[in-house]
């Protein structure tokens, strides 16, 4: 279990690639990669690399209760590597796929926050969408997590890049989605175009604000047996570090 975060953050390092500003600083043990001046992006807890500091990180892994045993797992947009590192940790995953665009930000998750070297972790640097395109294999958990330094990417918006993400499912796979939510309305941005994919979805809230979308494939609906989620959370929790379960209480239909 980690300590409480401390206060003394500085800056470590800064430096600029073709799509702009990257910071990396310290606290203690802790590493945050920024995204220009202020977006802060990902926190790694360098004792424990695979703990998710993050609400919307945590709630993610809602997703593997209902994916098959030993998925083969995507992850578009890496970030810092700690949801990777998650994955690997306590999931076991019989291969990741990790799709970060920016070189640079690669380069940073292995310098600077541990980023996991188990072989069953495969990166790839290039676009979300071209990557899934040409993979070839469908996917038993896909994480969708793609964020600039402006906030959240133009394919998360788009009604087209949600249906390629779907149909790249296997027949028991599992679709999550990291989505702003629209002001305080509770609801997800493109939530149209989501609709007009998925149908219904399931969904939760988390403090910052996010919306964590949780999707089956084409012609399914993923159930909401909150008992079972919720031994399933329990037995999780001796081993994560940290509760899902208000993420479970916080789950609903869409």
């Amino acid at each position: 279990m980690r300590p409480d975060l401390p206060d003394n953050e500085q800056e470590l390092l800064s430096l600029r690639d073709e799509y702009g500003l990257l910071r990396v600083s310290a606290a203690g043990d802790y590493r945050f990669l920024t995204f220009g001046e202020s977006s802060e992006q990902s926190c790694c807890y360098l004792p424990e690399p695979h703990w998710l500091e993050y609400d919307y990180t945590r709630a993610m892994l809602l997703g593997c209760h209902w994916a098959p045993p030993s998925p083969r797992a995507a992850l578009l947009g890496l970030g810092a590597g700690s949801l990777a590192n998650a994955l690997l940790a306590h999931f076991s995953p019989q291969q990741l796929d990790a799709v970060e665009l920016r070189p640079q930000v690669l380069a940073l998750a292995r310098e600077h926050f541990a980023l996991t070297d188990d072989p069953r972790l495969r990166v790839h640097v290039g676009c979300a969408e071209q990557w899934l395109n040409s993979a070839g294999q469908p996917f038993d958990l896909l994480m969708v997590d793609l964020y600039m330094e402006g906030g959240i990417s133009r394919l998360q918006l788009q009604a087209d890049f949600f249906r390629l993400c779907r149909q790249s499912l296997s027949a028991q796979g599992v679709l999550v989605i990291n989505q702003w939510q629209m002001g305080t309305s509770g609801r997800p941005y493109a939530e149209r175009q989501l609709r007009s994919v998925l149908g219904d979805y399931l969904q939760v809230q988390v403090q910052e604000g996010n919306m964590l979308l949780f999707a089956a494939p084409e012609g399914h609906s993923l159930p909401l047996v909150r008992a079972g989620l919720r031994d399933w959370a329990t037995g999780l929790q001796a081993s994560l570090g940290y509760s899902l379960q208000p993420f479970v209480d916080g789950l609903r239909n869409s």
